[in-house]
């Protein structure tokens, strides 16, 4: 059947109204697809290129170069030495056993650091280098270049490794590095992307520790193109990173090697402070160790002898150990009584040998006693009567008080690790502490520093110095940051009656220089050097009654860990103090016969700058010094190459 001309023309328009729809929707299309890829290929284009470049170059970083650390006169305390390292690439080597077999027959490799090795080259990237081992002496390096043939993949390779010329002398001032650990990397909110450089070393103790952020630096980075599985194939860029500031100590290198060579294999402690800056010029802990065994990671055998020792040579007795101080600190409880104003100089106890105090019968170390004693007498001669007898009038509160201001139970702000605040108790403490309320006798026993009372090495030079200058001296030990000299904290005046520190220095005089003095032994002939000082004994033990009715046993019928500490503090010259001393000596027995010979050793040998005239010491004691240091000068080592600035 025929359509007729309507019917048609209706047709065609709905087919013009549909192909124009369809030709709008492909229209709109096209044009959405045109405007995404405009987006894509001009809007983004900067960013999908740098998509597309980091596929391509990888952003490494590099390691900065360690500052150095020197002593007071530029000598090397530690430095960055080039070292070789041999590595290994798993994907060259081919037969990694087989490799290695050949490598072992170059150099000799212990099995420990081979099986090491092997994990390592199994768990890392098939191109990644590997390092088989670390510290290789330059002959290892020629032979195993010259058997490169047969050693596909191995390469030397060289760097910096961290040295501590000075060895044991300065392990417990400067400290040592050793590799980023996972505990390192917790302890850290926003640990630096450096610490994630595989076998990365930082300061573990120490000066290294404690001016990380001074010492390590910041990093470079290098442009480097891999390929799509990631191996390097070339170096684009380079920018070098900012090397660590080198640090200047206030410690002499000389002194303390002394100081150390003095000590030998005692269990000790020695800080020699300058009175006129608060520098800490030498600080000695013994036994010590060599630091340079933990480089690389120390091994079982050289680790678990330090570890073990009764002697605790990890330990920095210095600064880490708080030991009751014994009769040196009379000096705190009488200046507490002379402040108040409770007792003249003139004005005398009488010793018996014993105190009775609440029922309880407190001694003195002599047993027979020193009858009528002074302020003078009563610390020459180390009467513990008349020290018990100030402590009731006076009160613990106000001994504590006075302790404080010296420098005792107060925090040395030093960068040294663990450094112990130790204890000046009061009333409050004991309650907060213990739970118990104070009674007299614990007074009593605080005010020979017996007790509770407690202090480091550190602080009994702290207080040394503050008795002989008068002033709120603190302790310095970095010098110089990078060249620049860092501030000396200020010392203002203890504000205390010059008139009374003025009868303890005296009495301290006659402490080493009267006939009846208790380090008479241990004083110094030489006029201008003259030294003041006070011994002390502290007691790690209790004595019974029944033993002081028997007699007390000596300290060398003891057990070494039973026996008394030691301790002597000290200043010279007597009229313009320069350096104060102090010495702990662990179980020495008597200040007098273990700590005060060797405080005067070390007093000379800072006072001379170096080996003292024989005439400096009395003449009874010349010959046995003689050999003394003779016998020094053969252990003592050499003093280290200078620094840069200083060559």
């Amino acid at each position: 059947m025929r359509r007729n001309r309507a019917e048609n023309d209706a047709s065609h328009l709905k087919l013009t109204r549909r192909a124009a729809l369809l030709g709008g929707a492909q229209l709109l299309f096209m044009g959405g697809l045109a405007a995404r890829m405009r987006y894509l290929q001009v809007d983004q284009a900067d960013q999908f290129r740098l998509l597309a470049e980091e596929n391509r170059i990888n952003i490494r970083l590099i390691p900065p170069a360690r500052g150095e650390i020197f002593d007071r006169n530029g000598m090397r305390l530690a430095e960055n030495i080039p070292s070789y390292r041999i590595v290994m690439v798993r994907e060259d080597a081919g037969d990694v056993d087989a490799v290695m077999e050949r490598l072992s027959q170059v150099m000799q490799i212990d099995p420990e650091t081979r099986e090491r090795a092997l994990t390592e080259l199994k768990r890392s990237a098939p191109f990644l280098p590997v390092t088989i081992v670390e510290d290789v002496s330059w002959e290892e390096v020629s032979r195993v270049s010259v058997n490169a043939p047969a050693l596909p993949g191995v390469t030397p390779e060289v760097g910096l490794t961290r040295v501590y010329p000075r060895g044991s002398d300065f392990a417990h001032v400067v400290g040592r590095v050793g590799r980023v650990s996972q505990k390192d990397l917790d302890a850290l909110e926003d640990p630096d992307q450096l610490l994630r450089i595989p076998r990365f070393q930082i300061g573990k103790i120490n000066v290294e520790a404690r001016a990380e952020g001074v010492l390590r630096g910041s990093a470079g980075t290098k442009q480097v193109e891999v390929n799509a599985t990631g191996r390097v194939m070339r170096e684009l860029a380079r920018r070098e990173g900012q090397s660590g500031a080198d640090l200047q100590l206030t410690t002499d290198a000389k002194l303390q090697g002394y100081v150390q060579a003095r000590l030998s294999e005692e269990s000790a402690a020695v800080v020699v402070m300058d009175c006129e800056t608060g520098d800490l010029v030498s600080i000695c802990s013994a036994p010590s160790y060599d630091p340079n065994l933990f480089i690389g990671g120390i091994s079982s055998a050289d680790y678990d002898p330090l570890l073990n020792s009764k002697y605790r040579p990890l330990v920095n007795k210095t600064v880490q150990g708080a030991y009751p101080p014994g009769s040196t600190f009379k000096m705190i409880t009488a200046m507490a009584a002379l402040e108040e104003g409770l007792i003249g100089p003139d004005e005398t106890v009488y010793c018996p040998g014993h105190l009775e105090v609440a029922g309880r019968r407190f001694h003195c170390w002599k047993r027979a006693g020193h009858g009528r004693v002074n302020l003078e007498d009563s610390l020459k001669q180390s009467c513990d009567v008349y020290y018990y007898d100030l402590a009731l009038k006076v009160g613990i509160e106000k001994i504590s008080a006075m302790a404080n201001r010296f420098g005792l139970g107060v925090r040395h702000e030093i960068p040294l690790s663990s450094v112990n605040t130790g204890l000046t108790p009061t009333k409050e403490w004991k309650l907060r502490a213990r739970g118990e309320s104070w009674v007299i006798g614990d007074t009593v026993n605080a005010s020979i520093g017996q007790g509770f009372m407690l202090a480091s090495p550190l602080q009994l030079a702290v207080m040394t110095a503050r008795l002989a200058t008068g002033r709120d001296l603190a302790p310095r030990l970095i010098k110089t940051v990078d060249g620049m000299e860092q501030p000396l904290p200020e010392a203002p005046p203890l504000s205390l009656n010059e008139n009374n520190l003025r009868k303890m220095r005296q009495a301290m005089y006659e402490v080493v220089n009267d006939r009846r003095g208790t380090a008479y032994r241990s004083r110094i002939i030489a006029e201008e050097m003259r030294m003041a000082g006070k011994t002390g004994t502290s007691q790690v033990r209790n004595i019974t009654a029944a033993e002081r009715a028997r007699g007390v046993t000596s300290n060398a019928d003891l057990p070494w860990e039973r026996r008394d500490h030691a301790l002597f503090v000290c200043y010279a010259p007597f009229d313009r103090p320069r350096y104060a001393v102090s010495v702990l000596v662990e179980h020495g027995g008597g200040g007098s016969a273990a700590a005060a010979p060797i405080a005067r050793d070390v007093m000379l040998q800072a006072l001379y700058e170096g080996e003292p005239p024989l005439e400096a010491y009395p003449t009874a004691d010349r010959p046995r010094i003689e050999a003394q240091q003779e016998r020094l000068r053969d252990i003592q080592p050499q003093v280290a190459i200078k620094g840069r600035d200083q060559a």
